[in-house]
C-alpha cells in the first residue's frame, strides 16, 4: 500500500475502504466549509458513497490515472489529497485536497502539496503541477502561491459549484523552475 511521511505530523495513506465512516464523519462535521468550495458533498455524504468513491479511486490508482490519498494529522484523518488527474502524455498532474476546518491555519495543507509536488516531479517524472481554485478562494490559491506556483490564467466560467458558476485561477508548477 502506498503511504509517504510528509513530515513528523502528517502521513498520506492511498485511500482504503476504512476511511469511508470517518470521511462520512468530516463531510457531516464541516459541511458549510466544505461545500463552500467543493461541488461533491451534497452528493456523497454516505458510507457507501465514499465507498464507492474509494473503489474508483483505487483503480485508477492501478491504472496510473490518479492517486488519492487520505490526509493523516498527528494520526487522524482530517482531510484527502490527490492527483486528481496523471497525464503521462502531457506529463502533469493535477492537484486535489481538502481538509476539515478546525485543522486550518497550521500550514498542513502547503506541507502536503509541496511533498506531493516533489513526488510527481522525482517518481511520477512529471514536468508541470497544476492547482486550479476558485478564484474568490483566497486560502487555495495562497497555497499555490505559497509554493512558487506561477498563475497561468483564468479561467471563466470553469465550474458549476451546485448552481454557482465559478471562475477558476490556474497555477503550475514547472519542473524546470525547481531543479535548476
Amino acid at each position: 500500500m502506498f503511504s509517504q511521511s510528509v513530515d513528523q505530523d502528517i502521513d498520506l495513506v492511498l485511500v482504503q475502504p476504512s476511511f469511508a465512516a470517518r470521511y462520512v464523519e468530516l463531510v457531516n462535521a464541516h459541511f458549510d466549509y466544505l461545500a463552500q468550495w467543493l461541488a461533491w458533498p451534497p452528493h456523497c455524504n454516505t458510507e457507501a458513497d465514499f465507498t464507492d468513491f474509494i473503489r474508483r479511486s483505487l483503480h485508477e490508482y492501478a491504472e496510473g490515472k490518479s492517486l488519492v490519498c487520505g490526509i493523516f494529522y498527528r494520526g487522524q484523518l482530517v482531510g484527502n489529497c490527490s492527483f486528481n488527474t496523471i497525464d503521462h502524455s502531457l506529463k502533469t498532474a493535477d492537484i486535489g485536497y481538502w481538509l476539515a476546518a478546525d485543522c486550518q491555519g497550521q500550514g498542513i495543507i502547503t506541507r502536503v502539496c509541496r511533498h506531493l509536488c516533489r513526488l510527481a516531479f522525482d517518481h511520477f517524472a512529471m514536468e508541470k503541477v497544476v492547482i486550479s481554485a476558485a478564484v474568490d478562494n483566497t486560502a487555495s490559491r495562497a497555497v499555490a502561491e505559497r509554493l512558487g506556483m506561477t498563475l497561468e490564467g483564468v479561467i471563466t466560467r470553469s465550474e458549476n459549484l451546485n448552481g454557482r458558476i465559478l471562475d477558476h485561477a490556474i497555477y503550475a508548477l514547472h519542473r524546470d523552475s525547481v531543479h535548476s
